[in-house]
């Protein structure tokens, strides 16, 4: 029964090594289909650069608009907190008046 296993595997080894068929040649390429297909490459690769390209354009403008609108609302900040500050200094002022006149106008009527 050994025997007949052994000779069973060794056929098998045998029959996989000799079944397989040696690779055909590739058949070669036309010279027109290389050249075809090397210039769509091309053109496909210019496509997707310019894309990115423009792409790349639109994210700098958009950049650039949030550095101006960021730069604007500075100003206006700064802007409103001169105001804020002069409103604040007049309203002192006023207070500082009102209460001088306040100081001055009961010690008059005393008697």
């Amino acid at each position: 029964m050994q025997k007949i296993i052994a000779t069973l595997i060794a056929s098998l080894f045998a029959t996989a090594a000799f079944a397989q068929t040696p690779a055909a040649p590739a058949a070669p390429v036309p010279a027109k289909v290389e050249a075809a297909h090397t210039k769509a490459v091309a053109k496909a690769d210019a496509k997707e650069t310019k894309a990115v390209v423009k792409a790349e354009a639109k994210e700098a403008a958009v950049a650039a608009d949030a550095k101006a609108d960021v730069a604007s609302a500075k100003a206006d900040a700064k802007v409103s907190k001169a105001k804020a500050h002069h409103k604040a200094n007049k309203a002192k002022l006023a207070a500082g008046e009102a209460k001088a006149a306040e100081a001055i106008a009961p010690a008059a009527p005393a008697k």
